[in-house]
């Protein structure tokens, strides 16, 4: 359950988590289009370029009413704060977002209430 990505961020080669919730409908997409090169082709079967990504990424923001600001780079943020928030080494986030340098990847630990308001304080475990 994992994917290749080739070329991503940075122009890095890295391998990333495949959700069991995307694999049917990939397999449904690669059926429908069976892409030749790249997983997804635009119309004459390029790469889709950097604005072409944003833009459909701004229309489904638009359909699905979501008004808050966020760009592509925004899933990639969201992805590893969740990650990070469920408990997962930070050394393996640093992984599966390709980063060669853990200073790169300590940005994703900023303070999050949510994460705060699960701390249960040590002085809890006293019997006193």
């Amino acid at each position: 359950m994992q994917v290749l990505i080739r070329g991503g961020k940075g122009g890095k080669d890295r391998v990333s988590l495949l959700s069991n919730k995307v694999l049917s409908q990939l397999d449904q997409y690669l059926d429908a289009y069976r892409p030749k090169r790249y997983l997804f082709e635009g119309q004459s079967g390029e790469m889709y370029s950097a604005a072409s990504v944003q833009k459909v990424f701004k229309d489904a923001r638009a359909r699905a009413g979501i008004t808050a600001p966020a760009s592509v780079h925004t899933l990639r943020h969201s992805f590893a704060t969740h990650l990070l928030e469920k408990g997962t080494d930070l050394r393996y986030i640093q992984t599966l977002l390709g980063h060669s340098s853990s200073k790169t990847t300590e940005i994703y630990t900023h303070v999050s209430t949510k994460a705060l308001g699960n701390i249960r304080s040590p002085l809890d475990d006293l019997d006193i």
